[in-house]
């Protein structure tokens, strides 16, 4: 079994664990840009799997895996929508930070310090696979899409952002976010692990996964928020494909 975790990666957000749910701490770019990236999800999963977003738990029904689960900032609203929800990340110390939280918000959630890969290995499949931010950080991107196709059900979805590889965002991402802004501790990411979205389109047909839609995540200074964008990939950005033979 290839495993395709990178420990020194997995090792800087060891360190931040205890800070997922601080608004104002080191994960303050993805609480900001969680809203934005809850409103693609749901919309692709209601529109897949033809369910009504009004309706009282929308997803019932839907099992649901978000890989590199973090402190749970997608998991709990995946929850809350009433599919059945499993976190995975390989770092350790996230782990009891989400289950703590989740207790708290009286939410049930199967949280596993545990990789893709040994899902694989124990036979689960699932409607959904979330992989948010992940890709750029693991040691083999092929080999993990490979793993995140084999977890799908057939016809399943696959949700999957990171952040473009270009000079805009260098700027932005290394320069803007860890040196000018201070979001992110310095060295939290590294830009030539970073990946255009038509070499993503590339690794995601390779790893038989069929790519359906790409939007990106554009943050207004003004503003101060972040919305959608069917041009801008600039920077961040977020795809769908389908697992084959549904």
């Amino acid at each position: 079994m290839t495993v395709t975790v990178d420990p020194s990666e997995v090792a800087k957000f060891e360190a931040m664990a205890a800070e997922w749910w601080d608004p104002n701490g080191k994960f303050k770019p993805l609480h900001m840009l969680n809203p934005c990236r809850l409103d693609y999800i749901t919309t692709q999963i209601a529109g897949e799997f033809d369910r009504d977003l009004k309706q009282s738990e929308p997803f019932k029904g839907l099992k649901i895996v978000d890989i590199g689960c973090g402190g749970g900032l997608l998991c709990e609203p995946m929850a809350r929508l009433g599919a059945e929800v499993v976190g995975v990340d390989a770092a350790e110390r996230n782990i009891p930070v989400a289950m703590t939280h989740a207790e708290q918000s009286g939410l049930t959630i199967d949280y596993r310090h545990t990789t893709a890969e040994a899902v694989v290995a124990g036979g689960e499949r699932f409607d959904v696979v979330l992989n948010m931010e992940v890709v750029e950080h693991v040691a083999d991107p092929l080999a993990y899409l490979t793993a995140c196709r084999e977890l799908l059900k057939p016809g399943g979805l696959h949700i999957c952002s990171t952040l473009n590889r270009n000079p805009k965002s260098f700027a932005m991402a290394i320069v803007g976010a860890e040196y000018v802004m201070r979001w992110l501790p310095k060295g939290t990411h590294e830009w030539n692990k970073f990946i255009t979205p038509d070499e993503l389109y590339d690794l995601m047909e390779r790893a038989g996964l069929q790519p359906v839609d790409r939007k990106g995540f554009v943050f207004n200074p003004i503003s101060w928020k972040w919305s959608l964008s069917d041009r801008d990939l600039s920077v961040n950005y977020v795809t769908a494909a389908l697992a084959p033979g549904g």
